[in-house]
């Protein structure tokens, strides 16, 4: 066998890989890994069918579909008054993952610096360390994980080039409020770092509370990757169709790299994506249609020995489990898979350090009876 030399020598299988196999190999309800277990829109799918029917099978354009691309573009202005020209500051990508990627190597040279907040979904170091850039992470704590502004200050020097937000955020379910834009407004003012803004739950937000995009602050937005995704809110994961959007010169640089990555994504998707959000209430519906299963899945929980933790956005709910046991949170999530038969995350998989502050995270995101039979289990716990 010929070696090769490993660009990732400490990356294993991801832990959301490994939960999920774990529940299928147990027979555990799946409460790990985040997608629904209810179906999408029967119009949606419906619309893909016709879409196939039509034709629509061959390569898209390599930016997207334009109709999906404007679509996209009048849905920003409208919820966040801030205008994206299709043509040349919005590209069509293979989730948001890829499109994260993708924004990443196309804006880091080796030795550059960003700055990320731990725990932080798993794509981001890894995409930094292969563009040879340097990581940079700051640990937020629980319960509410809130950002240091004063320790991001710290951080900042002259070779530093992006910070990677992500609100709603995952896996914490918190997000940033008006404060938080003018500290950072505030840290980058004349300063030339970019922004990386993972927003692929801006629709998944309660309790009345504005989603805060870049998009919505013209000083943030000229500097700003906003990466979004259709997976998540339309209950499509697997689909993987999400987007970027970005200043012309960003973007430029951007489709540089997406056209060797994926060149295009699929088409009969797009179609019928772009034909569906014509609909505003697709999107505009989603922050009842998922806080009803927060609220449902909290209930359940009061009668847990669990402590719930805030949660303000996404579909993950967050619980501390230091008066159960003082087990490390991997052990304790498979004894729950083993013992209890319900898959959970534990977030010290998203620290870089594996902290461990005796949290797991649940997805929320399932039918009322499965939700039913988890809280059921863990309120055994």
């Amino acid at each position: 066998m010929i070696p090769i030399i490993s660009k990732l020598p400490q990356a294993g299988t991801t832990i959301f890989t490994v939960m999920s196999a774990l529940a299928n190999e147990l027979g555990a309800i799946n409460l790990s890994q985040g997608f629904p277990d209810y179906e999408t829109s029967p119009e949606l799918i419906e619309l893909v069918n016709q879409a196939m029917k039509n034709g629509h099978n061959q390569y898209a354009p390599m930016a997207g579909l334009m109709s999906l691309r404007e679509a996209i573009s009048r849905k920003t202005e409208k919820l966040y008054g801030a205008i994206y020209n299709p043509d040349t500051e919005i590209t069509i990508t293979a989730g948001g993952t890829q499109a994260i990627f993708t924004a990443i190597t196309a804006a880091i040279n080796p030795n550059d610096e960003v700055i990320i907040f731990e725990p932080a979904f798993d794509c981001y170091a890894p995409a930094i360390k292969l563009a040879g850039g340097i990581v940079k992470s700051l640990e937020l704590e629980p319960p509410d994980y809130r950002i240091r502004w004063d320790m991001v200050k710290r951080l900042i020097n002259n070779r530093t080039k992006m910070i990677i937000l992500n609100s709603p955020h995952n896996p914490t379910a918190t997000i940033l409020h008006r404060q938080d834009i003018d500290e950072l407004s505030a840290i980058v003012k004349n300063q030339d770092i970019l922004i990386l803004s993972d927003e692929v739950y801006e629709h998944l937000i309660y309790d009345g509370e504005t989603h805060q995009s870049m998009a919505r602050y013209p000083e943030l937005q000229k500097r700003s990757f906003i990466i979004a995704s259709f997976g998540k809110p339309f209950h499509a994961t697997g689909w993987k169709v999400g987007y970027c959007m970005a200043p012309a010169a960003l973007m430029q640089e951007f489709r540089k790299i997406h056209q060797f990555l994926v060149f295009s994504v699929n088409a009969p998707m797009q179609f019928a994506i772009a034909e569906y959000l014509k609909n505003e209430d697709t999107y505009l519906s989603l922050p009842s249609f998922f806080q009803q299963k927060r609220d449902y899945f909290r209930k359940g929980l009061e009668n847990s020995r669990f402590e719930i933790l805030p949660c303000s956005g996404s579909y993950f709910q967050s619980v501390r489990y230091s008066n159960i046991t003082d087990e490390k949170d991997s052990d304790f999530a498979m004894r729950l898979a083993r013992e209890i038969g319900v898959a959970s995350i534990p977030v010290s998989a998203f620290y870089s350090k594996g902290n461990d502050h005796h949290v797991l995270r649940f997805c929320f995101a399932k039918k009322q009876e499965t939700l039913d039979k988890a809280v059921d289990r863990l309120i055994k716990v």
